[in-house]
């Protein structure tokens, strides 16, 4: 029985950028916040690397990162920093990595097959939920994402992570950093990207690493070879100006001039909780409308692991649920391609791995009232498309 074509919503997002990464620009952001960039300037210089070593100090305070800990910025983004804490320590010990979202998946990958560990395991969960954590031997490294950027669920707290653990624990937190309280005791590699939380831009990593990593770093060495972008020692010593600005690669020091805008918003603001409350306020603005709505429901179907950064939608009407997963497939797209083409709503189709539905990020960048614009264009769009298969 075919039903009538919704009318559009009145209100509109004044920012219509959910994409999960690049992630939208701080509210009030212009490119004169660039101004300061020193472009054309060797980043070995001395004005430059006081820029590179602004990003790390001004990191560790809003972070709340311990005084033994060390922080640099390293190549390729989170990805080259998880790789550089992968290649450098894994094989001194049996390993334990959780997948439950497409890259947690991709580190497997890497441990499995790239590295070939023997002595690996791989504890699994579909998307939206989380694998078994009572199941993890912290006699074993540990691998895994904080925050499943594709899958919208979250690690709730540390609490399960053993005081007395003799395995590393790498974490990689690229959409949680600056949105969760991380427990950094619990934790020995964090890493994080530019791009998420303070919506800088691309193409340059953070790596944490506790005095446990770096005792590991310069006792061990690995059975493959390291190619220079993932050496961070020298004769069995560190190099300790990777933590101070002095970067494997050249970076962008116009990327670096933004990522430091976006870090003196997050001090103007009120820093770490304002961060945080900032995109709980997203996470349960989503939650008020799922909760009163047909149409949609979580990923995560556990209010205790939802994400508040990359907040992932299933679609819930039984005209969708009917459909196999082709029909599904395309219905979700058609939804996303209505909403990107009345300008509400950019990029926030879901994770191509994941599974069809919808993908809002909600760090702290984005304002709750954008959110809440956006969400009864998001019923119009799932009725539009309802009414284009005549449909109920």
């Amino acid at each position: 029985m075919d039903i009538s074509v919704p009318a559009k919503p009145a209100v509109r997002p004044a920012n219509p950028n959910f994409s999960s990464g690049p992630c939208a620009k701080r509210p009030g952001y212009a490119l004169e916040a660039l101004s300061g960039a020193l472009l054309g300037r060797s980043h070995r210089a001395k004005e430059p690397k006081a820029k590179l070593a602004e990003i790390i100090t001004r990191s560790r305070a809003i972070l709340g990162l311990p005084a033994d800990w060390r922080l640099g910025i390293v190549p390729a983004s989170d990805t080259g920093a998880v790789e550089m804490a992968l290649w450098s320590m894994l094989g001194a010990r049996p390993v334990d990595v959780l997948a439950f979202e497409s890259f947690s998946e991709a580190w497997a990958t890497d441990v499995i097959k790239q590295l070939k560990l023997a002595d690996a395991r791989v504890l699994a969960a579909p998307y939206g939920q989380l694998p078994d954590l009572a199941a993890v031997d912290f006699s074993h490294d540990v691998v895994l994402a904080w925050n499943g950027t594709t899958s919208g669920a979250r690690i709730p707290n540390g609490d399960w992570i053993a005081d007395d653990r003799t395995g590393l624990v790498i974490a990689d937190a690229t959409s949680a950093a600056f949105a969760m309280d991380l427990p950094f005791a619990k934790l020995d590699v964090v890493t994080w990207s530019w791009q998420k939380v303070l919506g800088g831009e691309a193409a340059h990593g953070m790596l944490a690493l506790s005095p446990r990593a770096v005792e590991r770093l310069t006792t061990y060495k690995p059975a493959w070879p390291l190619p220079k972008i993932f050496r961070m020692t020298s004769g069995g010593k560190l190099t300790e100006g990777l933590f101070i600005g002095e970067t494997i690669n050249t970076p962008s020091m116009l990327a670096a001039e933004d990522a430091l805008d976006g870090l003196r918003w997050a001090e103007g603001i009120g820093g770490l909780p304002a961060l945080i409350a900032r995109s709980e306020a997203n996470l349960a603005a989503v939650a008020s409308w799922v909760a009163a709505n047909d149409r949609v429901a979580f990923l995560a179907t556990d209010p205790a692991i939802r994400s508040c950064t990359s907040i992932c939608l299933t679609i819930a009407a039984p005209w969708f649920a009917a459909r196999d997963a082709e029909g599904k497939a395309k219905a979700a797209k058609r939804i996303a391609a209505l909403l990107e083409a009345e300008g509400v709503a950019y990029d926030i189709a879901a994770y191509r791995d994941a599974p069809p539905g919808l993908r809002i990020w909600g760090g702290a960048t984005v304002e709750t009232a954008n959110i809440e614009a956006l969400l009864p264009w998001i019923d119009w769009a799932i009725d539009r498309v309802a009414a284009e298969a005549g449909a109920r």
